[in-house]
């Protein structure tokens, strides 16, 4: 037998409660609290003993640089996975959420250089290797957990005491492994290819590590002499004449009838004499320029493309420091690149061999650190073979062992991988893992995990004990990010922790490192485990301004989460980051938005203090499918079909439907209706209806904290903690308790009841609105055509109908009177009447007024669109936001349509 809906219910006098809600919610009072409960309960802890038997959930951090701070991008992409990782716990899994962060090679190594310049301390050089891995531990013992702490502000419920570092012991080990594996297999060798070279930090850098900046600078269009006929010239237009020293080819389109009969010919270099070809290759255009170009293969990505085809030699012209080497002639060896540019130009002038100078605004790769400008350059480094690597890859998405989510996602990540080309892994810096590789005197190399096994293998090969000399760089950071979703679980060795959360259940990243590190993630784990790494991964998108601009230092937009969680609290910044992470579509941020949110947590503060007020305490043993008042059958069916909702979005990575449905429930359903239809019953004299409901509000009001827990974790975790009745404690931390499912709640009858009550409600106040009746007049709501289910509705809630939608009562009419505003609701016609309340001639003037304003600005807006050229030159975001604009006044004049129609109707 079900027990008695209410039944455990105390009697009002006696209820004895902990102390009351503070009248304003403040998150910063409870924030810190709330976080130190957890961690003391190590509520986030994988492999809990109750949930030994549980279905496992993994998710691995996108491991944050060790130097870096919180930054809306981080921001976002933890509170997803947050979402995901605490809806997850509530239903039962034993969720892992590995945490850690990333050693950040070059970024720390100029981090900890900079502190000793200006503490006056020597450099790196002089204090040697070994000193200077010292003094980076050093900092990082100070300062690395920056991060860490800024990422539990925001309520990130990782396994804290599973925090990994890619240099710590364990990782250090299996990138070790990894990397003479691969070399042991052939996918791992040396080459001199071209790289991304930072001149400044004398490294290779990756393209990640690259800004592309727009410089307005020159091209200058210069004339190359044929060698057979010195009075003909071929014009080749660049913003580098400074590299055409170590130009080895011109190239024209093989189908540019101007150039066809110099095809296989040749011409005279100046300044150098050195004797090139002409070419034909596609990657000349046409209609570019003259349609010629030059070809310096050794430092040009493009270029060393077109010199591979073509089998062209490739010299390098630079040094280390970008300053030109002994491969030029005499006079501008040893000059930097701005100096060398000046110096060619000057002399090509003089020669009458440059044909004109145009200004030229183009992109220009700078160092993301450093801002010194890249050079391409052609140097030895060591390889890992990814186009080998990548097929089994392509293969795991193809086949589905891997989604990629949204699905448009998954073409970048064929393009990229269909087109890998061989992955540069190594870096000219001292911090990091340094490469397992040692020479022998005649520069043979040998690759161990350890430098006995090197020694002996050099012993073996010589025949005797030879001095070793080991490979100064260390590895590319990405490398060792590509084996965090195993690394982190103790492989090389085959622990329990592997064995349960590997393969992961999810990853969440930006689009940005698709390719740098989700693609090489499902390399490595393929080879290495024969598993994919993660089942899903969930693309997100960018957080942009509110206008759509791209967050920068320059532009001056940039908005610091810390600085929003001080404000407006952490549950506030979240709910609005979930709530705008929709599929595919950037988030447009705006304080406004985050601000709306924090009232939200205000709104739910107050619905509880409701709750606190009118005694509605929790029931134990309370069945809310026993319960007999309409109102409480309905909110029952709403908070089954809100539940179901709010999983099948988290479940499909639809963020921002979840939150949107637990928003509407909670602000519209819950507060703004259940709360008020239950105010005549609270405050009645039916004890037995008073005990029902509140003890349904007190188990509503549990569900709502439960569904909004994995978006607004602080104020939620309060909330239930607070409300309660002294002596029955809650069993769990909201954290820790059950997920909301129910079945079989929804009842129809009560559903049609308290639905028609909630849309004669809107749809009164819609009219009010729409026609400007003065708020304070009440106005008589006649029913025309009413059935006798709806006449017996209208009587039951009499009462509540009027104070809602502020009538003077309502009554039953045979028509509906002249002047009165028309509703249609079922078989019936609600009839407002509004003679003398308003001026119905002046309102329909008024409406045609601002319809008219309305289709001015549409066709204004229409006409920009319209034009070509400003969709071509303005910035996406203001076309973007002419969009909106108009899809905001179409609306608008669809609203003064209706109200339109209602007065005319009402004449």
């Amino acid at each position: 037998m079900r027990p008695q809906p209410g039944a455990r219910a105390p009697h009002p006098q006696h209820v004895t409660r902990q102390e009351m809600l503070e009248k304003t919610y403040h998150s910063t009072d409870i924030e810190a609290r709330i976080h130190a409960a957890w961690m003391k309960a190590q509520a986030f802890k994988a492999g809990r003993p109750e949930r030994a038997r549980a279905e496992p959930y993994a998710i691995v951090i996108p491991p944050p640089n060790v130097t870096g701070s919180l930054h809306m991008g981080h921001a976002l992409n933890n509170t997803l996975q947050d979402v995901l990782c605490r809806f997850e716990r509530m239903r039962g899994k034993d969720v892992l959420w590995q945490p850690g962060t990333d050693h950040a090679g070059i970024a720390t190594q100029l981090v900890v250089e900079r502190q000793m310049m200006e503490r006056q301390e020597p450099g790196r050089h002089q204090i040697g290797r070994d000193k200077f891995i010292e003094k980076v531990w050093e900092w990082k013992a100070e300062s690395g957990g920056t991060i860490v702490n800024q990422l539990q502000r925001l309520g990130a419920s990782c396994d804290w005491s599973r925090e990994r570092f890619t240099m710590d012991e364990g990782l250090s080990r299996a990138v070790l492994k990894v990397f003479v594996d691969l070399y042991k297999a052939g996918l791992i060798y040396k080459d001199k290819r071209l790289v991304n070279w930072d001149p400044e930090f004398q490294s290779a850098i990756s393209d990640l590590e690259v800004d592309m900046v727009e410089v307005k600078g020159y091209l200058w269009h210069l004339k190359y002499p044929l060698k057979d006929d010195p009075t003909r010239f071929i014009v080749v237009a660049t913003t580098r004449p400074e590299t055409m020293l170590g130009d080895t080819a011109v190239a024209v389109h093989p189908d540019d009838a101007r150039y066809m009969d110099l095809v296989g010919r040749t011409v005279v270099l100046p300044l150098v004499g050195r004797e090139i070809p002409i070419i034909a290759d596609a990657y000349s255009d046409p209609e570019k320029g003259s349609g010629a170009v030059k070809i310096t293969p050794a430092h040009d990505f493009n270029d060393y493309e077109v010199g591979k085809r073509h089998a062209l030699p490739l010299i390098n012209i630079f040094d280390a420091s970008a300053s030109l080497n002994d491969n030029v002639p005499s006079q501008y060896r040893g000059l930097d690149r701005c100096t060398a540019r000046k110096r060619v130009i000057a002399d090509l002038e003089a020669l009458g061999l440059v044909a004109k100078i145009e200004p030229n605004t183009h992109p220009v790769p700078h160092a993301q650190r450093g801002s010194a400008v890249v050079e391409p350059w052609l140097t030895d480094q060591w390889y890992v073979n990814a186009a080998e690597l990548a097929k089994r890859a392509i293969a795991a998405v193809e086949a589905g062992d891997t989604r990629i989510i949204p699905k448009s996602w998954e073409k970048t990540y064929f393009e990229w991988m269909r087109n890998i080309q061989p992955w540069c892994i190594s870096r000219q810096i001292w911090w990091g893992h340094q490469i397992p590789a040692w020479y022998g005197p005649d520069g043979k190399v040998f690759v161990a995990e350890a430098e006995a096994a090197a020694v002996t293998a050099a012993a073996a090969h010589y025949g005797q004990n030879v001095a070793l000399t080991r490979d100064p760089d260390v590895l590319d950071t990405w490398f060792s990010s590509a084996l965090w979703p195993f690394s982190t679980l103790g492989w090389p060795e085959r622990t329990a922790e592997l064995a349960r959360f590997y393969p992961t259940s999810a990853l969440v990243t930006g689009f940005d490192i698709i390719f740098f590190w989700v693609a090489r993630m499902m390399m490595m784990g393929l080879h290495f485990l024969e598993e994919v790494p993660f089942h899903d991964v969930y693309i997100h998108a960018l957080v942009r301004d509110e206008k759509g601009a791209k967050m920068s230092k320059t532009k001056g937009n940039v908005m610091d989460p810390l600085v929003l969680i001080d404000k407006y609290g952490a549950d506030a910044l979240r709910f609005t980051l979930a709530a705008m992470a929709a599929q595919g579509r950037d988030i447009k941020l705006s304080t406004q938005r985050i601000e709306g949110y924090r009232n939200f947590a205000t709104k739910l503060w107050n619905a509880a203090r409701f709750a606190e007020m009118n005694e509605c305490v929790r029931q134990k043993e309370f069945d809310p499918g026993a319960v007999r008042q309409s109102i409480n059958r309905w909110i029952a069916g709403e908070v089954e079909r809100t539940s179901a909702a709010v999983t099948d979005g988290i479940v499909s990575y639809k963020f921002n439907e979840a939150a949107t449905a637990v928003y509407e429930f909670t602000w519209g359903t819950f507060c703004d209706w259940y709360l008020e239809l239950a105010k005549p019953i609270l405050t009645g004299n039916d004890e037995t209806a008073k005990a029902e409901t509140r003890a349904t509000t007190a188990w509503a009001l549990d569900q709502v904290l439960k569904l909004l827990h994995p978006f607004m974790p602080f104020i939620t975790e309060e909330l239930w903690a607070r409300l309660v009745e002294v002596g029955i404690e809650r069993e769990n931390l909201l954290c820790i308790s059950s997920w909301p499912a129910f079945a079989g709640l929804a009842n129809k009858e009560a559903d049609e009841e308290i639905g028609w009550l909630v849309k004669l409600v809107s749809e009164v106040r819609s009219v009010r609105s729409e026609m400007n009746v003065p708020a304070a007049a009440k106005i008589p709501l006649l029913l025309v055509g009413a059935s006798k289910t709806t006449r017996a509705r209208a009587e039951q809630h009499e009462e509540t109908i009027a104070r809602l939608a502020r009538l003077a009562g309502i009554s039953v009419a045979k028509m509906p009177p002249k002047g009165a505003a028309q509703i249609v609701l079922g078989e019936a016609i609600a009839a407002l009447p509004l003679a003398g309340v308003i001026d119905t001639e002046a309102e329909r003037a008024r409406l045609k007024r601002e319809m008219e304003k309305c289709a001015a600005e549409i066709r204004k807006i229409d006409t920009k669109l319209a034009n070509a050229s400003f969709v071509a030159k303005a910035p996406p975001e203001v076309v973007e936001e002419n969009r909106e604009r108009r899809a905001a006044l179409e609306a608008t004049e669809h609203k003064l349509q209706a109200a339109l129609k209602r007065v005319e109707t009402a004449l």
